[in-house]
C-alpha cells in the first residue's frame, strides 16, 4: 500500500473513531449534541414511578428507565450530558412534550392512539388500569355505589374518562365530580374529606396510600374500569431519538436488569410483575 493510501487509511479510521458532530444527527439528538444537556419531564407524585424525594429530587421507576436512556444518548452524540428535569401534570405533558420544552418524559401516561397524534411512546414499561380509593368505613365497594358520593379526578387522564363513563353506563345520578391537578391534590382531597372518592391508577392508589399518614384508613377497591398501558413519551417524527430510547430499553429488558430495577420500586409496595408485563417486557427484549 502507498503512503498515500496508508494515509487516507488512517485518517478514515481515526475519523470513524471520533464521535459525530451535532451536524450529523437531526432532531433531539442534533438539540441534545450541540447543547450538551437533555431535558426530562418528571412527575411529582405518581409513586413509584415518578416523584420527589425529601431533598425534592425526582426518583422512581420511570426516572431509572429514563436515565438508562439518557446513557445510551450520552454515548450515541459521544458527550457526558447535562440532565435537566421539568415537572409536568397531566394537563402539560403532553403539550411540554410536543413544543420540544422536554426530550423524555418519565411518568405514568397512558399509551393511546389518541395521544399518538401529539407524540410517540417508547416500549410498554408498565400495565395497570382505574380503581377507586375509598376510607375503608366509607361502604363504597366499586362505582356502582358512587351515586350521591363525590370523586376527584385528575383532568386529563384517562381515569377521567372511565369514570365518567362508567358513571353515565350506570345512570347514577348526584355524582359531584372535582377536577384535581395532580395525584398530591387527589390524595389531599380524600384525606380532608372533600371527596368520598379518588380514582386513578391502581398502582398509583397504593403508592400514595404508602406515602399516607394513615394507610390503614383506605383501601383499593372495585374492578378494572380501563386497561393502561405505561410507556415513555418521547416527540413524534423523530425516528433516531426513538430509536435510541428503544435501543436502551430492549438491552434493559434482554440483560434481565428490569427485574432489579422493577423488583426496588414495587417489592416496598408488595406488587409482583404479573406475568402480562413479563411478557411484555420480553416481546421487547429486541435483539440487537
Amino acid at each position: 500500500m502507498k503512503l498515500t493510501q496508508l494515509a487516507l487509511a488512517g485518517a478514515l479510521g481515526l475519523a470513524a473513531s471520533l464521535p459525530a458532530a451535532a451536524e450529523d444527527f437531526t432532531g433531539t439528538l442534533a438539540k441534545v449534541a450541540e447543547s450538551g444537556v437533555i431535558t426530562l419531564g418528571h412527575r411529582e407524585s405518581s409513586v413509584p414511578f415518578a416523584y420527589l424525594d425529601e431533598n425534592q429530587q425526582p426518583i422512581g421507576y420511570s426516572i431509572d428507565l429514563c436515565m438508562k436512556i439518557v446513557e445510551k444518548v450520552s454515548e450515541t452524540v459521544g458527550k457526558e450530558l447535562e440532565v435537566r428535569y421539568v415537572p409536568v401534570n397531566p394537563k402539560t405533558r403532553l403539550a411540554l412534550m410536543a413544543n420540544g420544552t422536554i426530550d423524555l418524559e418519565c411518568g405514568s401516561t397512558t399509551n393511546k392512539l389518541s395521544r399518538q397524534e401529539q407524540v410517540e411512546y417508547l416500549a410498554t414499561t408498565f400495565v395497570t388500569g382505574t380503581k377507586l380509593m375509598v376510607r375503608k368505613d366509607s361502604g363504597i365497594s366499586s362505582v356502582a355505589d358512587l351515586g350521591g358520593k363525590a370523586v376527584a379526578l385528575a383532568q386529563g387522564t384517562t381515569n377521567e374518562l372511565a369514570v365518567k363513563a362508567a358513571i353515565e353506563e350506570l345512570g347514577l345520578e348526584d355524582v359531584k365530580v372535582l377536577p384535581v391537578r395532580d395525584h398530591a391534590e387527589g390524595m389531599l382531597s380524600l384525606e380532608t374529606d372533600r371527596v368520598d372518592v379518588y380514582a386513578t391508577d391502581h398502582i398509583l392508589l397504593y403508592g400514595l396510600m404508602s406515602k399516607s399518614k394513615t394507610p390503614e384508613d383506605f383501601a383499593v377497591v372495585g374492578d378494572f374500569l380501563s386497561y393502561d398501558p405505561y410507556g415513555l413519551m418521547v416527540r413524534r417524527n423523530d425516528s433516531a431519538f426513538e430509536l435510541v430510547g428503544k435501543a436502551a430499553l430492549a438491552e434493559v429488558f434482554r440483560t434481565g436488569e428490569i427485574m432489579e430495577i422493577y423488583s426496588k420500586w414495587f417489592d416496598p409496595l408488595g406488587v409482583p410483575a404479573t406475568p402480562l408485563l413479563q411478557a411484555s417486557f420480553a416481546l421487547n427484549a429486541l435483539p440487537e
